[in-house]
């Protein structure tokens, strides 16, 4: 199983993610998408936040946004929000959110404990008429994956290779990124959730799933169990 690492020039995030690769990114739609999920202003809580890329969107489309990453090399990076360096599954804000929000497919991971403390703090964090996004790979993605190459104009060649399936539901591989002479890779092992294991993982945590996201089912609501 291949441990969630990264190599590359510039500092690298607990989770292998290289800093200086996320701060080039740019969004590709996703805060609009969430956007039209919320009423205008709702506040909202980004878990995993990294350099901003869907952060400084949202403030833009009017949402004041609390960015949470455990990497204070990727908060510095973020302008307009207010930050918290903390890992996910220890955080205690004591506020709640309109909206808690949980991308970059971190809900993944293969550690079910891991998992099921991220979304305790979901639950912990969003408001009883509040939602929480969590995003993950559609279930099926995982039958059907292989390695891939392409171009992408004026920001170089993304590879996905070391493509493996250590154990049944589990895929490893490493994403490589290069941009002019720079080269960074971001090798993880991340976990299938299929919708009836996820179901239970989210009511376990005193959440219920309420749909998808444009019914894209990489893209997951849920709401608080109040009752």
């Amino acid at each position: 199983m291949i441990p969630w690492t990264g190599t590359g020039p510039g500092p690298i995030a607990p989770d292998g993610s290289a800093v200086e690769h996320y701060a080039l990114l740019e969004p590709g739609g996703e805060p609009e998408r969430i956007h039209g999920e919320i009423p205008a202003g709702a506040s909202i809580l980004e878990l995993g936040a990294g350099a901003g890329r869907v952060t400084h969107r949202l403030l833009e489309l009017g949402h004041p946004v609390v960015a949470v990453d455990e990497s204070p090399e990727m908060l510095a990076k973020i302008r307009g929000a207010e930050t918290v360096c903390s890992p996910i599954q220890s955080l205690a804000l004591g506020r709640r959110f309109d909206l808690v929000l949980l991308m970059s497919f971190l809900i993944e991971t293969p550690d079910d404990e891991l998992r099921r403390a991220f979304l305790r703090t979901c639950r912990a964090h969003v408001a009883d008429d509040g939602l929480v996004i969590l995003q993950r790979q559609p279930p099926e993605w995982y039958d059907t994956i292989e390695g891939w190459e392409r171009e992408v104009p004026g920001k170089g060649t993304v590879r996905m290779t070391e493509l493996s399936r250590p154990a049944p539901g589990l895929l490893s591989a490493t994403m490589e990124y290069v941009i002019g002479d720079r080269r960074w890779t971001h090798s993880f092992t991340t976990k299938r959730l299929d919708d009836d294991f996820f179901a239970a993982e989210l009511r376990a945590a005193g959440l219920e799933m309420s749909g998808f996201v444009a019914g894209d089912r990489g893209w997951v609501r849920a709401r608080p169990v109040t009752a």
